[in-house]
């Protein structure tokens, strides 16, 4: 084999290519760098030795083309990405149909460097010895891949073998073998196209190292980032815009505002959109516009009307590239429809209307009047308002809606009166429920308006009680049969009285009758303004009036009670009560029921004269309606009775007399709570008690009677038996020996503390079963001198020393009918107070219980006996007022 060998020194480049010569249709083998650019030689191929008569020289990599001569040269920058790469160059003879194909075979030059002793420490510098330059590459780039994108290059290649690595996106990270490096020359290539929309930047770490692993830099950080390309179209944000806009804006009012959105890198030309309207349905006239920056679409006509259309229908437009012709574009369809406004008015269809209605009808339809409007149906700026404007001055008329046809409706409300008005003219208006915008107010500033005649026809009515309430005023204790003018009602058709007839529907008090021709009235009765209800309003009597026909109408007549002085005044108080000394005086107060100038100022004066009232109570004037009462310092504690005179400005007066009580305390409630616990309220068993009390007195009365006539027949009785003595026989203790006397005088035996009434008589001592008694005649013995004789069956043994007696005995039947009136009566009065109330206790039997009792006598004279000594009570000090308030509230 013969092989010629070409030399070829690039001193620009700093690279070598080998040419080497093959035998004929042999491979060729070229060693090259692993980057080469364009229009570079690789080599030169013998082509005679293979096919010398070849017309047609073709390599099968278009990276690469072969001349005439055998020249290979690159067509386009070319990156060896492996060790090896190969092509073939075919040559073809089309004359004799010959073909020869030699195989290229592309190795990558190798540089034969030093390598480092393991004891050898390469020298690295913390400043970075690293050379990256800025890197990018084009979004979806069309190759030829892999793609070339720079060298990295390490200071310590120049003495040491150096390999070099990457990592991060896009290597052993999503997307994966995106980039790679050639270990030994450092240069990064990439493998296929990239999306700058998914990945705008990729952040590599690049490494160099030795063959044995030893890190000969620091890691750098190597971006690398994705130029844009306009490859998105921009997109509105809605396929179809909905928007609303008033009829009958102004110049220049805001309709909506469109927007889309550019997936391409922002800030650049390839976002930056314009917007424009293509197309408006319908085309003419043209009433929008839209900001090619903002999308905002507004009105260029005022005159948009509902009623001549109201919708349209624009397609939008939007172009990157600022709107330039080779940008991308998109459209959407926006659908603009016009509101209604109040912009046309209500109007009649005529001007004038005629209606007719009989007199005294009420709540009638009397004519509909219907209205044109071009607004939108069934709404406010539709539905009309009707106002009568002239001729309702009394109210007779009300106009409405209806709500389903939009008509006015005129009906009457209040009767009208043939006889006063046979005719009505009307004027009707209309407008509608909103307000009419402001252009169309600029345009109509009228209100439509229309003329209704109503006619009034004639009916034949009844009576007419008009006016409803007559007045008439009459004196105050009138004599009865006092007549005056009554009511009157009369005829619409002749305006006269004849033939109608009267009657009284309601008189309150019965105090009026009316004469059934004229309608006069007289009194029933005496008339008392105090007696009306209320009392300072009119008297009012419902009348009725009928004519021939049998019609009729009411009327109240209203009476005014004139008022007479016919009451005194009136003092409110009865009982009163002053605490002395805290309160010095009390007020009372007078009424009047007649009128005021019948009334006050009252006079109070005391109506007794007396001194012993004057000396105590005095009169002095307050006001208008009441007077002060007070009394003198030196008055007692006890109930008065202060008779007062009032008088009134005309001289009518009253008496009353009051019941004042000066009590001792701090608030009149304690004298009130006082006197109601000391009155007795009997109940139904109380009163049945004292009924059986009295028929059982009536009962021992009439035996005692039957009693006395049988002793007058039998025996008389000792006269001097009223001037004898009882010995009191039952005794609670051994103390003291009382003996009452018939007259109701304590005789005393033994101690001298005892006063006044006392004692219960012991019971007789049976004697063979007759009961009997002995009667002692001035007799003073102790009890002492009675004791032995308890068992005896008579008082004989009692006597103690010569004692005048009377032998003669009485039964005890006898004894009894002559002694128990006058004991009941003694024994009465024992058992009350000073006030002659009953008294708390009551008169009981007591046994003898032996000698040494502790205990006094008890009863009546026993308390007469310590009420001396209960005078410190009133007396006690001022500590003591809570106390006592306390008790007296119980």
């Amino acid at each position: 084999m013969v092989l010629d060998q070409l030399a070829i020194h690039m001193a620009k480049d700093e690279f070598q290519v080998f040419s080497l010569a093959c035998e004929a249709c042999k491979n060729v083998k070229f060693n090259i760098p692993s980057q080469l650019e364009a229009d570079k030689l690789v080599g030169r191929v013998n082509l005679k030795e293979c096919l010398r008569s070849a017309d047609l020289i073709h390599s099968s990599d278009p990276d690469f083309r072969v001349q005439d001569d055998g020249s290979v040269y690159t067509a386009s920058a070319v990156l060896l990405s492996g060790e090896k790469r190969s092509f073939a160059i075919r040559l073809s003879d089309t004359k004799k149909q010959t073909q020869r194909e030699i195989m290229v075979l592309l190795e990558r030059q190798k540089k034969v460097l030093r390598k480092r002793h393991t004891n050898e420490t390469v020298l690295r510098r913390s400043k970075r010895r690293w050379a990256p330059i800025p890197c990018s590459m084009q979004e979806n780039s069309l190759g030829p891949f892999p793609l070339f994108l720079q060298q990295v290059q390490s200071d310590a290649a120049q003495h040491y073998t150096i390999f070099y690595s990457i990592s991060g996106p896009g290597v052993d990270q999503e997307p994966l073998n995106l980039f790679f490096i050639e270990k030994d020359t450092g240069n990064l290539f990439c493998t296929r196209a990239v999306d700058r929309e998914e990945y705008d930047v990729f952040d590599l770490i690049a490494y160099a190292s030795t063959p044995d692993g030893y890190s000969a830099d620091l890691p750098l950080p190597l971006p690398i980032r994705v130029e844009d390309e306009n490859d998105n179209r921009p997109i509105f944000t809605e396929a179809v815009y909905n928007f609303e806009v008033p009829e009958s804006s102004r110049l220049g009012t805001t309709v909506g505002v469109v927007c889309a959105t550019d997936r391409d890198e922002p800030d650049t030309m390839h976002t930056r959109l314009k917007y424009s309207i293509v197309e408006q349905t319908p085309r003419s006239p043209g009433l929008f516009s839209v900001h090619p920056s903002t999308g905002v679409i507004t009105t260029v006509s005022p005159y948009l009307d509902r009623e001549v259309k109201d919708k349209y229908s624009l397609i939008m437009k939007v172009q990157d590239m600022d709107g330039q012709f080779f940008g991308l574009m998109n459209t959407a369809t926006c659908i603009i429809t016009v509101k209604d406004s109040n912009d046309n008015l209500p109007t009649f269809r005529q001007n004038a209307y005629e209606a007719s209605v009989e007199e005294n009808t009420v709540d009638v339809e009397i004519l509909r009047i219907p209205i044109d409007d071009k607004d939108l149906i069934n709404t406010a700026n539709w539905r009309a308002n009707f106002t009568i404007l002239k001729g309702n001055e009394n109210g007779h008329f009300k106009i409405s809606t209806d709500k389903e046809t939009n008509e006015g409706v005129l009906c009457v409300v209040k009767p009208l009166n043939y006889e006063e008005n046979q005719k009505v003219v009307l004027e009707i208006g209309v407008n509608n429920e909103v307000p009419f915008t402001r252009d169309a107010a600029l345009r109509v500033t009228t209100m439509n308006r229309a003329l209704v005649t109503v006619h009034v026809k004639d009916q034949d009515e009844g009576p007419e009680c008009s006016p409803a309430v007559q007045y008439v005023q009459i004196k105050e204790n009138s004599a009865v049969g006092s007549k005056m003018n009554g009511y009157k009602a009369h005829d619409p058709e002749n305006r006269t009285s004849s033939g109608i007839r009267y009657k009284i529907l309601h008189d309150p008090k019965g105090w009026i009758t009316i004469n059934e021709i004229s309608g006069s009235i007289q009194t029933s009765k005496t008339l008392d303004r105090e007696a009306a209800t209320p009392r300072n309003d009119l008297y009012n009597i419902t009348v009725l009036a009928l004519d021939q026909d049998g019609r009729s109408c009411t009327g109240t007549l209203a009476v005014n009670i004139e008022d007479v002085n016919d009451n005194p005044p009136e003092i409110l108080q009865n009982y009163l009560v002053i605490c002395k000394p805290k309160m010095e005086y009390t007020d009372i107060s007078a009424v009047d029921p007649d009128e005021p100038i019948n009334g006050a100022p009252f006079y109070f004066v005391l109506a007794d004269t007396s001194p012993a009232v004057n000396r105590i109570w005095t009169l002095t004037r307050v006001n208008d309606t009441a007077a002060r009462l007070s009394y003198q310092k030196n008055a007692e504690f006890q109930e008065y009775y202060v008779p007062v005179t009032v008088k009134d400005r005309a001289g009518q007066s009253a008496t009353k007399i009051l019941r004042v009580n000066l009590c001792d305390c701090t608030h009149p409630s304690q004298c009130r709570a006082t006197a109601r616990s000391a009155g007795v309220t009997l109940g139904k068993w109380a009163i049945l008690a004292i009924l059986l009390g009295i028929a059982l007195l009536f009962s021992v009365l009439l035996t005692l009677v039957c009693g006395v006539f049988s002793a007058k027949k039998r025996k008389g009785f000792p006269e001097d038996l009223a001037q004898q003595n009882l010995i009191i026989s039952n005794t609670e203790a051994p103390g003291d020996d009382k003996v009452c006397s018939a007259n109701g005088f304590m005789t005393q035996t033994v101690n001298n503390s005892s006063q006044g009434l006392c004692g219960t008589i012991g019971s007789g001592v049976k004697n063979g079963g007759q009961e009997t008694i002995e009667m002692i005649k001035g007799g003073h013995q102790t009890l002492e001198s009675c004791r032995a004789a308890v068992q005896h069956h008579t008082l004989e043994s009692c006597r103690g020393g010569p004692v005048e007696t009377d032998n003669s005995r009485h039964t005890y039947s006898e004894w009894y009918s002559f002694t128990q009136p006058r004991l009941g009566e003694k024994l009465h009065l024992c058992n009350q107070d000073e006030d002659r109330m009953p008294s708390q206790d009551y008169v009981l039997t007591y046994n003898y219980e032996g000698r040494g009792s502790p205990a006094g006598s008890v009863g009546c004279c026993s308390e007469k006996q310590e009420e001396d000594g209960l005078d410190f009570l009133n007396n006690l000090e001022a500590k003591f007022t809570a106390l006592a308030e306390t008790c007296t509230k119980r």
